[in-house]
């Protein structure tokens, strides 16, 4: 073959072998799979707690609450107080008619006054029927009377003596019966047992107040509530009781607050379960709250949930629960590649886990898990990364 015509064949075998050569790195770049796009997490310390939270809502409470009604039936004749007041102990909060019951006290007082002044009477006069048979008793002596005569006027003062004791008798009944009809007076005022707010009246001047018959409850006149003293009632799972003890500390939610927690402390733990049907054997635990003042501006009644922290460490290595595989496993990007981690834990809840061996200061965790492909072995890069 001349000369020409073979550089002509080798020249071409070099611009073949160059498209194949092009080929073969644009197949081998566009079939390369792409490194998903994960976000992580630096494993860091902070603090661990193991908590037990309730399985339903809890309940805001005051430590008081009574729901007051009068000791008897009547026509409620003064209605002194509306919902929203605040009162203070020993407080008139209704008083039904009791004109008669006033009348009563009135003359039993004036009874006592007429027994006191027959006391006077009487006493006076055993005083004078005992000088009497002491000057009598003199004179016997020297023969100026007879026995008999003596004999009469010393049984006349012993009768006035009697008759004194028993004046005195009769004013200690007669104040009784003052007494007697003060308290039935007073079943007719509903007092304030303690300083609070009123939450709830039921009733109108005019109407008649009935109590409540044994057995059959009635709405009460008056729903007095101690706000200055709050404290959450929260039912927590049978599994979990054992481990509370009064005392620990607890973090109290609240729906009506997103965001905010108030410190708290367990107070009660009640001494048994309570049985609902198709719900969870649960055991009512009470927490207080540990700064009174910031319960403050709290309702009676909002919906609260209780977490109790059973133990608590600080500083040590920790890893987000969400991401955290079946058996103790994570996802580690390392080297551009992820990496299944099988790691020891020690304090945990729904938040962190406390990692006791297999993840260094540092290390990057996936958070992501949830994305298509996530597993082992697959090429990645950081989208997000969150700082522990």
């Amino acid at each position: 073959m001349p000369i020409p015509e073979l550089r002509r064949w080798s020249i071409r075998l070099l611009i073949l072998a160059a498209l194949v050569a092009a080929a073969y790195f644009g197949w081998r770049t566009y079939s390369k799979p792409k490194p998903l796009e994960i976000n992580v997490i630096e494993v860091g310390l902070g603090r661990v707690e193991a908590t037990v939270a309730n399985t339903r809502a809890g309940t805001v409470k005051p430590c008081r609450r009574a729901k007051l009604a009068p000791q008897g039936g009547g026509q409620i004749a003064r209605l002194l107080v509306k919902e929203g007041d605040r009162v203070v102990a020993g407080q008139v909060l209704l008083e039904l008619w009791n004109v008669d019951l006033a009348a009563q006290i009135r003359l039993a007082e004036e009874q006592v006054g007429t027994a006191r002044a027959h006391r006077n009477e009487a006493c006076a006069a055993s005083q004078a029927a005992r000088r009497e048979a002491i000057r009598q008793q003199q004179l016997v002596a020297q023969g100026f009377v007879s026995t008999a005569a003596v004999d009469k006027v010393v049984s006349e003062a012993d009768v006035r003596e009697a008759a004194c004791r028993a004046a005195t008798a009769e004013i200690a009944a007669a104040e009784t019966r003052v007494e007697t009809a003060r308290a039935t007076f007073s079943r007719t005022v509903l007092k304030a047992p303690f300083a609070g707010i009123v939450a709830e009246v039921t009733g109108e001047q005019g109407e008649y107040s009935t109590p409540s018959p044994p057995g059959i409850p009635t709405p009460p006149a008056i729903d007095l509530i101690d706000d200055a003293c709050l404290y959450v009632t929260a039912p927590i799972d049978e599994v979990d009781a054992p481990r509370i003890q009064v005392g620990l500390p607890a973090r109290i939610a609240l729906d009506a607050f997103p965001g905010q927690h108030f410190a708290g402390r367990v107070r009660r733990i009640a001494p048994y379960v309570l049985e609902v049907e198709k719900q969870a054997r649960t055991v009512e635990v009470e927490v207080v709250f540990t700064d009174p003042k910031a319960a403050k501006t709290l309702l009676v009644g909002y919906s609260a949930d209780a977490e109790v922290i059973l133990e608590s460490r600080n500083k040590v290595l920790r890893v987000p629960a969400h991401a955290l595989l079946d058996g103790n496993k994570v996802l580690v990007l390392k080297d551009g590649k992820l990496e299944e981690r099988r790691i020891e834990l020690g304090l945990s809840n729904w938040e962190f886990s406390e990692v006791r061996s297999g993840l260094k200061n540092g290390e990057q965790v996936v958070t992501s898990l949830e994305l298509e492909g996530v597993k082992a072995g697959v090429p990645a890069v950081v989208k997000s990364k969150q700082k522990p």
